[in-house]
């Protein structure tokens, strides 16, 4: 008390309450943040986002992206950046080029703090230097073709290569075989120089040194070699004698050998020694230099470096959407309409489950191969893992999930918040079409057991004490995932604690997601708009989950369908059926039971509607693309018709011609020698031979011989006409005309009515022939033989066929009919099929019945020119060649 009013009295009450409160502000801030943080990290371990991360790390090709992890953007402007980034390196053609930079922070920080740098290290600042420029002029040569590359580039755009560091290594050292060179400093020239001079001298003296002693028998062959630094002379110990005063500075092992450095050579090795040190020390002195330029200009190179690695995870998130087929996802903004969607992603699958199923990340070799072969499966959407379709509202702020054990509620919620993470890091889905989600600033997740005997915490209080300390860092951006919420305790009071804490949370977050097995949580709905349910489906059939979720609506636990299925006793059972109809009401489990039953009776009847209009539409396309074949080939042989028509008069008017000028040349030749009286008769024979002559080319064609009278044409079924509509094709009547004159007809897989008018007999062959007709045949035969000395024209034609090429128009099946309905099938297609034309009979082998009518009609049609086996390994299938 005495000190509160010293206190007081000492600084005014109101500066002292402000001073008070800023600093608590300031400690409750430091406090949250620090809480926010650590359960942010946990909850990243726990929706086990290192193994994504090292999902993509797979596809870095820098050895410092291997073990860091994907940055996560702290603002939606940032994780825009990314995803416009990770867009970009999407579109490349191919990755770009990261080789020779390499991971130079431990050099710079061994430079910064004073430690000296090899020839090896200087280089390899050098080449990652180097190479991060090389980078840059790639990205920049490849934005000019498009302004979607620049994000790329702006990453490096401000960015200090240091060229003249580069220069000045290169200048000093030879990085190919890791050397000084002599051109680093004067002094060092200078040295080097003396060094070589003295060295000449040095291995000169020696040369005649050793020759003498080998000519003198001292040595088996002159030797010049080093010990202890020096340069010396191999020598006989029998013979040292002749290296009067020289000093032996090794001997060989066996002792026969001595090394001696003779008198002359001594000033000369110690002027070696002498330039050898002054040259390390020069040496070192420009590495030190060298190194002191890397250190000054550490900072530098530590944000290029920082720089290229984001490059370089850009385009290993760019590898790994090409890798799962991933889509980029959009972030949702908050002015939007009621009704809308704030999560809309359709068909997400889990990366980590995603990954068995995809090829293996270790059989790629390289970047660019893994970007040039990308996904196998491209376009054929993966079944394992069940694909799952999220869809909140944007007035929606908890889901509550329910649904049977081993279900996937676990899976689907964690699926959700990797989704949210993976779009904070700017990373594509493995989802269809184009997701949009909220930016989440905290994404805190309490899955799993948060037992801990260290701190005494049974799973309950566990759970309990980090969704309290969840509570306090919570904002109106964060995303909150609570698995089996309440459990662990008396049922009763899990379920009202629950319903506490997400009433809670529904005010003070932007989604809660939470699986439960309380249905009374399901029922919040009902008095919130702001509650969302969500099922996991079960299958009653298979007793099995299909891993889906029914959005709005409410799962069972099925424990009992799942414990029958697994292999309880059938008494343990059907006893907790009896204590669940006597805990559940009745009028509720009525109601559950017949909802659940009449939505998958809905859902089957839909499926069987589906499944039947896509038939019919298959049907419907067949039909289409058979009748506009048949439009297209009668276009083709009506220009086919026309140019052999035109063919044959052109051959006509040539042969008349030539007759023409016979009879002239004839006349011409006859007219010099003939009288008067021959003259007459001349003209006479000539004016009669040029009048055969036309009238055997001047013809007409009477459609009343060939054409009945529409008006009193007579058919029955099975009869064959020709109809007009159809190109003058022969048709089938399969329903007689009505009153209305109109009658069904069927040409090919075609069947249309046709009125009678537009129809036409076909005259059989056995038919006498009218007077007209014999009339025609009469100036036909003189025509024949006006023209017979032409060599192309012949009384009976051979039928020219094409090769057998067997199509659906031209094969008639008849395995599986009787044989009354496969004689009828054949004579209709035989009928129906054009002249000249190959008919292909599928009639089997089994018990050969109807093979035997087949080959039976065949022989006695007069349609059929030959048939044959189609091939003499095929006995189910017979050719026929038509008429």
């Amino acid at each position: 008390m005495d000190l509160c009013n010293f206190f007081f009295i000492t600084k005014p009450p109101f500066l002292n309450l402000n001073t008070r409160s800023v600093k608590c502000s300031a400690e409750t801030t430091s406090h949250r943040l620090k809480l926010a943080d650590s359960l942010q990290d946990e909850t990243l371990k726990i929706l086990e986002w290192p193994s994504i991360c090292n999902q993509v790390s797979a596809f870095t090709s820098t050895t410092m992206a291997r073990d860091a992890l994907l940055p996560i953007g702290r603002t939606p402007e940032e994780s825009r950046r990314l995803l416009d980034q990770t867009s970009a390196a999407f579109a490349l053609h191919l990755p770009p080029d990261f080789s020779g930079i390499e991971d130079v922070s431990n050099l710079l920080q061994s430079a910064m703090s004073g430690q000296l740098l090899s020839i090896r290290e200087i280089c390899a600042v050098k080449r990652t230097l180097r190479s991060a420029r090389d980078l840059y002029q790639q990205l920049n040569k490849i934005s000019l073709q498009s302004e979607r590359y620049y994000p790329l580039l702006e990453i490096l755009q401000n960015c200090n290569f240091l060229t003249e560091l580069d220069h000045k290594i290169d200048f000093c050292i030879d990085s190919k075989f890791s050397i000084i060179l002599d051109r680093a400093s004067e002094d060092l020239e200078i040295i080097r120089s003396e060094r070589k001079t003295n060295m000449d001298h040095l291995d000169s003296l020696l040369k005649d040194i050793s020759t003498k002693i080998f000519q003198a028998g001292g040595i088996d062959k002159p030797l010049v070699t080093k010990r202890r630094s020096r340069m010396c002379v191999g020598i006989k110990a029998s013979h040292k004698s002749l290296l009067p005063n020289g000093v032996v500075l090794n001997v060989s092992s066996s002792g026969a050998t001595y090394f001696m450095e003779p008198k002359d050579a001594v000033d000369l090795n110690n002027m070696e020694v002498k330039l050898l040190n002054a040259e390390r020390v020069e040496e070192q002195a420009i590495l030190g230099l060298l190194t002191s330029e890397i250190a000054q200009s550490g900072s530098e190179i530590k944000y290029l470096l920082d720089r290229v690695l984001e490059v370089d995870f850009a385009v290993a998130r760019a590898a790994h959407a090409r890798w799962m087929n991933g889509v980029c996802p959009f972030i949702s903004s908050g002015g939007v309409k009621n009704g809308s969607l704030s999560i809309n992603i359709e068909g997400i699958q889990h990366p980590l489950l995603l990954e068995t199923s995809l090829k293996s990340l270790s059989s790629k070799s390289s970047n660019s191969v893994m970007w040039c072969e990308g996904n196998g499966v491209m376009g054929q959407p993966l079944t394992f893992p069940v694909p799952i379709d999220i869809k909140v509202e944007h007035e929606t702020r908890v889901v509550v999930i329910s649904g049977p054990n081993t279900g996937g509620k676990t899976a689907s919620m964690k699926t959700l918040g990797v989704a949210s993470i993976m779009l904070k890091a700017g990373m594509f889905l493995p989802a269809r079409n184009h997701s949009i989600l909220p930016w989440f600033d905290f994404i805190l997740a309490d899955i799993g057991d948060s037992q801990s005997l260290e701190q005494s915490l049974s799973t309950f209080s566990g759970h309990l004490s980090r969704i309290c300390k969840m509570l306090e860092v919570t904002t109106k951006q964060s995303l909150i995932l609570i698995d089996e919420i309440g459990s662990g305790t008396d049922p009763s009071e899990g379920v009202a604690l629950s319903t506490s804490i997400l009433e809670y949370l529904k005010d003070r977050v932007n989604l809660a997601v939470t699986t439960t097995h309380y249905a009374d949580l399901s029922l919040l709905k009902e008095k919130d708009s702001q509650y969302e349910n969500a099922a996991m489906e079960f299958s009653l059939k298979t007793l099995q989950p299909t891993y889906r979720i029914l959005w709005g609506s409410t799962g069972e636990s099925n424990a009992l369908s799942i414990a029958r299925s697994i292999g309880f006793d059938e008494k343990i059972v059907e006893r907790a059926e009896t204590w669940v109809k006597r805990l559940m009401p009745d009028k509720a489990e009525k109601r559950r039971g017949l909802l659940y039953q009449s939505l998958m009776e809905e859902k089957n009847r839909l499926e069987v509607q589906a499944n039947r209009a896509t038939h019919i539409y298959s049907n419907a396309m067949d039909l289409y693309n058979e009748i506009k074949d048949e439009a297209n080939d009668l276009t083709r042989r009506e220009a086919a018709l026309k140019a052999k028509e035109a063919q044959r008069i052109q051959k006509e008017v040539i042969t008349v011609k030539s007759q023409l000028e016979t009879i002239v040349k004839e006349f011409d030749a006859n007219i010099t020698n003939a009288s008067i009286d021959q003259l007459n008769a001349l003209l006479k024979e000539s004016e009669t031979a040029i009048s055969s002559v036309i009238e055997a080319h001047s013809y007409t064609e009477e459609s009343s011989a060939t054409e009945a009278d529409g008006s009193s044409l007579s058919v029955k079924l099975g009869d064959q006409v020709i109809v007009r509509g159809l190109g003058n094709k022969l048709a089938t009547i399969v329903e007689p005309p009505v009153t209305d004159g109109t009658g069904l007809v069927q040409y090919g897989k075609i069947r249309v009515r046709v009125n009678v008018s537009n129809m036409r007999a076909v005259q059989s062959s056995d038919t006498p022939p009218t007077p007209s007709s014999q009339s025609q045949i009469k100036k036909q035969g003189q025509r024949i033989r006006s023209l017979k000395n032409l060599s192309e024209v012949k009384n009976s034609e051979e039928v020219s066929y094409g090769p057998a090429v067997q199509t659906s128009k031209n094969t008639v099946d008849l395995r599986g009919m009787r044989v009354e309905e496969a004689s009828h099938h054949l004579k209709l297609a035989i009928n129906t099929t054009g002249a000249g034309s190959v008919l292909f009979i599928i009639h089997g082998m089994g018990t050969g019945v109807v093979k035997e009518s087949a080959l039976q009609i065949l022989k006695k049609h007069p349609r059929v020119l030959k048939f044959e086996q189609e091939s003499p390994t095929n006995y189910g299938c017979t050719v026929a060649y038509i008429k």
